[in-house]
């Protein structure tokens, strides 16, 4: 028997939600606390170690439409990436990893339908992490020098920067989850905690990403 047929699929936990929401903290606890290897193949280090600096954000790239011409290159990385995922799940190996799904392209391009095909048949549940505007603010005004001015400029005097509240208001579409956390109610340790009872249990059928591979 092959090596990767003789193992059971490793867990997937894919975490949605906008930047400062409190996913990468989550991922930390997971990583730390939960039984057996979580490997974590989220958007952040995706975008800082494998992208190319000059294809950058990549999948990182925020609602609005604005780079049109990196577009159909990051539906080519999502596809790889989640097909990465599938392959370390298919080894046996738990994921754990965070994005910022949309589909507010200046084209529609379907990317989370398509990224839930690649997960088929394979153990996966995916999370909403919610945080209100107001502690998403907070959070980005408390950031230190290193990190300020690294996304969009902020300020106590100024507007809420338009990316800010495209994220919010497009990163929970279309809003099928099989568990959603508030971070702004919750610490991560208690929201991993959340996620770690679900995956005690058996697995919703359908699962959100079946449901969302579905509507396609």
């Amino acid at each position: 028997m092959a090596f990767s047929e003789a193992l059971q699929p490793g867990q997937i936990v894919i975490l949605n939600g906008a930047p400062r929401s409190g996913k990468s903290s989550i991922v930390e606890v997971i990583q730390a606390e939960f039984e057996g290897v979580w490997v974590n193949l989220g958007v952040d280090a995706y975008v800082r170690h494998v992208t190319p600096p000059r294809y950058r954000p990549g999948i990182g790239l925020r609602p609005g439409g604005e780079r049109p011409d990196l577009e159909p290159l990051v539906q080519r990385l999502y596809a790889a990436l989640y097909a990465s995922i599938a392959a370390h799940s298919r080894m046996g190996l738990n994921v754990v990893a965070e994005f910022g799904h949309h589909d507010a392209y200046s084209q529609p391009l379907g990317i989370l339908a398509d990224c839930a095909r690649w997960l088929a048949g394979l153990p996966a549940l995916f999370v909403g992490v919610r945080c209100p505007l107001d502690v998403v603010m907070q959070r980005r005004l408390a950031e230190g020098p290193e990190r300020q001015g690294t996304y969009v400029a902020v300020g106590a005097d100024m507007p809420i920067p338009a990316p800010v509240i495209a994220w919010q208001e497009q990163v929970h579409l279309p809003g099928i989850y099989d568990l959603e956390v508030d971070t702004s109610m919750s610490s991560p340790k208690a929201c991993a905690e959340q996620i770690r009872q679900l995956l005690a249990r058996d697995l919703p059928h359908p699962t959100a990403f079946e449901k969302i591979a579905s509507r396609e």
